[in-house]
């Protein structure tokens, strides 16, 4: 080491030492800064932890249920971010002699929070909590006691809990008279019981047995039965940690509720109004009949139809809960009604029957909607204005139909790039959606909720003045509908794009003779196919420890057209229709996201992604607006949006120290890891590492090295780094620095590049730290 590196070096050192020197002395004065402000004989409470005294219970599960435990105990301590307790400092600092406004007002009271001290905490009453969460879940004979520790005017309270054995079930009975047609549906509902001998005894189990029995018996027209009229009886003196079980209907039950009941009249009000206070009982003689149902509609608002075919009750019908639900849902997804209420009344003088009363309040019918758009991401930045118009019953079948304009301006923030920088867009779009599937075959997907049917008409102008100007136009046609509640499915039947340049500069076109693959953008595009979209998700299920989200998608172009035709454009023979050369692929993209719980405020999240393009026929690869890409915010965060790959291909640099980032192709794999935790409130952090690229399905003598390959493993990018999000609930903003790891564009053995991260060289920063701003996770 030379004389000058090594004073560089020691420099260095200096100023890192000094740094952490600083940042001990903050956190220790605002640390202590708190407890000056106690008073004599009090003690800051700073944490309750609960310990397990039992060692039979299995690790897995010990940590799950420690935070369970703990998560009852209150008060909470005061917040913390880093060991600081930054809102209980501002709230000392404010003082005492507080007014009722101003800024002292708002600094104590707005930002701070006073402290959390020992005298405040019962003790007893956190013993109990903890205490009852063991027993329902079976450890009956637990007992709690609870230690002290105080240091410096910190205290912590240590419940210690012993729970011994816990509780198992030995055997279930069902108390039921089958003399009765109630006691005869228990002894059916007894075989799929969902308390089973040798299993822990679990409160929360008996709840849902409960609400089992409640929920088939209301499909069975028990209408006035609830969960309240099961009683389950436990008996834990029979010995050896086990509990006998004797489930039964209580004899309280009034008469009403073991009788089933059958639907006698329903009626419907599409144009209720809340103002008018109680809700109306008519008679059939005031409605207008249609199908068996009554309706009460004077201005004739809706088309009766379009109501009758949400409803799945039918004159005579047992009460059944799951159509009760079925009718509510397809009602409320119709998207036209503000409030859906039902009301059930029993027919005097006839035995165990209900008329069904629907209150429908529509919304307002026409509407006009403004949206100002701010836009971040790694290369652009720029505004929108949406301007859209909404009419929500256009044809009285409670049909959407919206007319939007929107236009925007966006300026290049990265890339250093300025040919293919700022643009400005609009367009026009119309759309019509019906709350039913129209179809020639009668289809029906799904019962419990709405699917719809909708077609599109849209235009957009781009004009990249320095470059070119594009004229956009599509037509679609097609299905949405959710399965259920963790599935949805989207199909258009036809979706056609076609997209033609105008007006390309001399100067873009001399720029694309010296580098052919600028080309692409500038071609003239035309597809047409069906496109299909799956979607699975239970990352709603928030109890979960594991949940999933998969994506799969099919996109088709031009497949039947091109083998009639007998398209070959490898042999000479390419078809065109409008004047522009169609597109002959298939197209898939497959996401899987996994999401783990370690604990109560952390998550390890992992996303995988592969999509494929197979073009053939009329073309060679995929059309430009099609085809993958990687980098950027919501992909490899470490690269630049659309500045790496295909493969081990190098982007060209254009002029000084300027790229283009638009290198895109037909085949992408990536995978993406990241555990977030939380700081406090509404900040937290999170820790990833991005993996992937793009390939090109053919070889290409433009992009040298950017074919798809068995080797592909050895071409991914890798990167990592770490990030902030803050939480507003509405709304999360993530900021995110990275740094590459592996750069596949470098000869094979270079490509890891982790001898060369040099924070302190300032060339090295500028060129290999990228800062991310988008909205939302990446995943």
């Amino acid at each position: 080491m030379t004389k000058k590196s090594w004073i560089k070096h020691r420099k260095g050192r200096m100023m890192k030492s000094k740094l952490y020197a600083w940042i001990f002395i903050a956190v220790f004065f605002t640390s202590c800064s708190n407890i000056k402000y106690l008073k004599d004989g009090e003690n800051l409470y700073v944490k309750g932890e609960v310990e397990l005294n039992n060692d039979s219970i299995p690790k897995k599960y010990r940590e799950p249920l420690t935070e369970t435990l703990e998560g009852v105990l209150r008060p909470r301590p005061n917040k913390q971010i880093l060991g600081l307790r930054p809102k209980l400092y501002f709230y000392n600092i404010a003082g005492d002699s507080v007014g009722n406004k101003g800024f002292k007002h708002w600094l104590k009271y707005k930002v701070g929070e006073a402290p959390v001290l020992l005298q405040d905490v019962n003790v007893p009453y956190n013993e109990n909590l903890v205490r009852n969460r063991l027993e329902n879940i079976g450890f009956f004979n637990a007992y709690v006691t609870t230690d002290t520790t105080i240091k410096n005017k910190k205290a912590t309270l240590n419940y210690l809990a012993t729970t011994n054995r816990i509780y198992r079930i030995n055997k279930v009975s069902y108390e039921a008279d089958t003399n009765t047609a109630i006691g005869k549906e228990l002894r059916e509902i007894e075989e799929s019981s969902l308390l089973i001998p040798n299993r822990p005894y679990n409160l929360d189990r008996i709840i849902a047995e409960r609400e089992r029995i409640a929920s088939i018996l209301q499909d069975k027209g028990y209408y006035y039965f609830s969960p309240d009229h099961v009683l389950v009886q436990v008996d834990s003196m029979i010995g050896n940690h086990m509990v006998d079980m004797n489930v039964k209907i209580k004899e309280e039950t009034p008469a009403n509720a073991k009788q089933p009941y059958t639907i006698n009249n329903i009626f419907i009000y599409p144009e209720y109004s809340l103002v008018q206070g109680d809700y109306e009982i008519a008679k059939p003689e005031d409605a207008e009949s249609y199908k068996d149902l009554y309706f009460i509609d004077p201005h004739q608002t809706f088309r009766k139809f379009a109501l009758a075919r949400t409803i799945f009750f039918h004159k005579g019908d047992l009460y059944n809960r799951e159509k009760q639900n079925q009718t509510i849902s397809q009602l409320v997804g119709m998207g036209t009604f503000r409030f859906v209420k039902n009301n059930f009344i029993p027919v005097r003088g006839q035995k165990n029957a209900l008329d069904v009363h629907y209150y429908l309040t529509p919304q307002q019918k026409k509407s006009v909607r403004v949206e100002l758009l701010g836009k971040t991401a790694a290369v652009y930045n720029g505004s929108e204005v949406n301007v859209s118009w909404s009419h929500k019953n256009a044809f009285k079948g409670a049909e959407l139909l919206r007319l939007t304009a929107y236009g925007g301006y966006e300026v290049q923030s990265g890339g250093g790039i300025n040919i293919n920088s700022n643009f400005y867009r609009y367009g026009v779009e119309a759309s019509l959606t019906w709350p039913r599937v129209i179809s020639p075959f009668g289809w029906e997907p799904t019962k419990r909720f709405v699917p719809h049917t909708q077609t599109l008409l849209g235009y957009e102008f781009l004009n990249r003045r320095q470059a070119y100007k594009l004229n956009s136009m599509r037509f679609a046609w097609g299905y949405n509908w959710q399965e259920n509640a963790q599935k949805t499915h989207q199909l258009n039947i036809l979706d056609v794009a076609y997209v033609q340049p105008v007006n390309v500069t001399h100067f873009y076109d001399s720029l694309a003779d010296e580098y052919p693959y600028l080309k692409r953008a500038i071609d003239k595009q035309f597809t047409f196919g069906p496109n299909y979209k799956f979607t699975y998700t239970n990352t709603m299920e928030t109890t979960k420890k594991h949940t999933f989200y998969f994506s799969g998608g099919l996109d088709l172009s031009a497949n039947a057209v091109g083998l009639i035709l007998g398209s070959n454009v490898n042999k000479g023979k390419q078809d065109s229709i409008f004047g522009a050369a169609f597109s002959q692929y298939i197209k898939t993209d497959l996401e899987y996201r996994h999401y783990m719980k370690l604990g109560q405020n952390r998550q390890l999240a992992a996303r995988a992604f592969f999509g494929y393009g197979y073009s053939y026929g009329n073309s060679t690869r995929l059309p430009y607006t099609k085809q993958f890409f990687a980098g950027g915010p919501n992909s490899l965060r470490a690269f630049r949006a659309r500045a790496i790959g295909p493969g081990t291909y190098n982007p060209q640099k254009i002029g000084e120290d300027n790229f283009v980032p638009d290198m895109t192709g037909d085949v992408r794999l990536e995978l993406n890891l990241e555990y977030r935790a939380k700081i406090v409130s509404i900040l937290d952090w999170a820790a990833f590492v991005d993996a992937g690229n793009i390939w090109l399905q053919h070889s290409d003598s433009v992009f040298t090295g950017g074919q798809f390959t068995k080797n592909f493993y050895k071409e991914l990018a890798v990167g990592g780094g770490l990030g902030l999000r803050f939480d507003f609930t509405y709304l999360i903003l993530r900021t995110d620095l990275a740094i590459p790891f592996r750069i596949p564009y470098l000869p094979e053995g270079e490509r890891w590049v982790f001898n060369k991260i040099d924070f302190g060289d300032k060339q090295w920063r500028k060129d290999n730290i990228v800062f991310n701003l988008a909205i939302g996770y990446p995943f």
